[in-house]
Formats: structure tokens, sequence, C-alpha cells
């Protein structure tokens, strides 16, 4: 995979990221893993290998929240159709009586995009008030803003459904669905440390790491459906293989029909200005996360791709990982089309 290597390197001569891990797979494994850099940009930085853990930020949404809900769906203990008020009581007001499940997984519930919530609340019951006092910012399902408001609301509704939390709910997910030995958590374990990338230093200018960047996950204690899980490709590999193989692949995967809306359920879906390039085929769906991290599944072609930095490491200030998510995925279905047939026969031996 030179062109992929090139890409790589690239990227971090630009300070892009200091790093980065590459997964790429079919439904039946690993074609293969591509490591370049080190955690940070010290010379002395550990390089990043496969073993390397990273903050995936929103690929929470994907990998832990929608999976948890295909066995919600799966069960029947909750439905798309359910209106929010089932599952939360403090869901009162005329304005967002008929907002669903599927809004919430939609992104077309009519709360804003994004609150500081964690300036001033703390815990599941502080958060989940002050969601449901946001005023609406349109009308539900009128069109679609990418909300982290409306998923922590949807993990809450699924921590009632269930009567556990999140955590647990997923952890038991994890060991029976993909294995115990499969590294991905929440609140990751100080033995994860040494070989976690650190994101964005503090404002204190301390090095984050093993602790969540996304500072409404802090103020939850680590634990919401929109992000806080940390771990390896391999791991988010790992989920992309059960999506792949999931009867519920079709259903999450339907474009939503809120008029100008890209939104599966949780999922995006492929667009000509996806973070997956131009050459990913018209059913492809994707997420991206914060801090650096996408996965994009593309059932037809049979793969997915993983991709994993700490772009955010040491300030957030930096866009350039738009352009090399692009390249990247580019570049690795030009591979496997067979534009450089040393590379693919590389690739699938």
């Amino acid at each position: 995979m030179v062109a992929v290597e090139q890409i790589l390197e690239g990227a971090i001569r630009s300070r892009v990221f200091p790093g980065a891990v590459i997964e790429i797979g079919r439904t039946n494994g690993v074609l293969a893993t591509i490591a370049k850099g080190a955690q940070t940009y010290d010379p002395s930085a550990s390089a990043v290998d496969a073993h390397t853990i990273y903050d995936l930020a929103s690929l929470t949404k994907v990998l832990a929240t929608a999976a948890l809900m295909a066995g919600e769906l799966s069960t029947g203990r909750m439905r798309l159709n359910d209106r929010v008020r089932r599952w939360i009581d403090a869901w009162t007001g005329d304005d967002r009586q008929a907002v669903t499940i599927q809004d919430l997984l939609e992104h077309a519930s009519g709360l804003p995009g994004h609150r500081p919530y964690y300036k001033s609340r703390r815990g599941h019951a502080s958060f989940e008030a002050a969601i449901c006092e946001e005023p609406l910012a349109y009308l539900p399902r009128t069109h679609s803003i990418y909300s982290d408001p409306g998923f922590m609301l949807l993990g809450f509704a699924m921590q009632n459904a269930a009567g556990a939390p999140l955590d647990a709910q997923f952890n038991t997910w994890r060991d029976r669905e993909l294995g115990a030995d499969v590294e991905l958590r929440f609140n990751p374990s100080a033995e994860w440390r040494d070989r976690t990338a650190p994101t964005e230093n503090t404002p204190d200018g301390e090095e984050r790491r093993g602790d969540v960047h996304d500072e409404n996950t802090e103020a939850l204690g680590g634990v919401a459906a929109h992000a806080g899980l940390f771990g390896t490709a391999a791991a988010v590999g790992a989920c992309a293989r059960w999506w792949m193989r999931s009867p519920a692949l079709k259903q999450f995967s339907k474009k939503t029909v809120v008029p100008g809306s890209s939104r599966a359920l949780a999922w995006d879906t492929m667009l000509p200005t996806s973070s997956c390039g131009t050459r990913l085929s018209a059913t492809a769906i994707g997420h991206t996360g914060f801090t650096g991290t996408s996965l994009w599944i593309d059932p037809a072609k049979d793969l997915y791709v993983a991709i994993l930095s700490n772009r955010v490491h040491p300030t957030r200030n930096n866009e350039g990982i738009t352009d090399v998510r692009r390249a990247l995925h580019d570049a690795i279905v030009t591979v496997l089309a067979g534009a450089d047939p040393a590379d693919a026969a590389d690739l699938d031996s």
C-alpha cells in the first residue's frame, strides 16, 4: 500500500496528526493494518502500532449506541416509532411530543447540534433535565442537524429502558458479540495508558492521555451515547465486521426521508463530499470522530476502512484531516480495484 503510506507520511510532515493506524478488511477478516508516525510530535514519543489505543469520539454513536439499539429493536423492548416521552418522563411540551426514537437516531429531533452543558451540569439526571428543557432549534423532521444532545438523550432513554448503565450494557454486548479480548471500552484502565495516544492538551498545557476528550462526556463520568469509547483499530474492525454480518445492517443503512439529510439510523451515507472520498459505492455508510477517527463500511464492495488518529493533539485547531481522509479512502479503493496489482495481491493474500 505504497500510496497509502505516502499519504500518511505527508500528513505527518504537515502536522495533520502525529501518527495514525488504519485497518482495512472484509467481512471474513483483515486485509491490512498500516501504522505510521508516533503518539505525539516529541522526537522521543512511542511509535504507533496495531496496539495503540485511541479516543474514538463520535464513533461511539455507531460502535456502541447503534449496536445496542439494534438489539433493542430485535427484542422489541424499544421501537423506532416509540415516542421519546415513553422513556423520558421530563420530555414535555407540545412542540416535542411527536419526536420518536427514530428521530433521535436520524438527527432530526429538533434538538440543536451542541451545547456546553459541562460548564454547569454533572451527571445523568442533570444532563437529562437540561436537554429536555432545551428549546427546539427547528420543527422536528423538517430537516436534520447533527446533534450530540439528541444522542445523549437517546442514551438516557436506552438506560431507562434496560435499567442498566450504558457502559454495562455495552460491555455485555462486546463480550458476547465480539469477544472479551477485544480492546474497546469506556473509561480505559490505567494499564492502557502508555499505549494510548493523547488528545488535546488541557488549558494548562498538560497532556490528556486516557481521559475522554469530549467535555460533556467527561461531565457524565466518561460514559455517553455520543462519545467516550476508547479502542484499537483492530477493535473498530471487529465492530465493522459485526455490522457487515448483522441482519440489522440493512435497516440501519437505509437513508432517511428527512428533507436534505444524508443520515441513516446513526450512520451517515455516501455523498460526493463525504469523508470517504469518491470511490466507495452509493450504499456505503460511515461516521467520523472529532479526535481524528473514522469508519466506513461498503457492503457492495465487501470492504471496511477504519482510520484512527489523534489529529486534535496538541490542539484541535487543525482541519487538514478532511482532505487526508478522502485521499486515503480513494487510494485504498484504487489499490483494491487493481490499479496497483502488486499491492492488491499483497492485500488479498
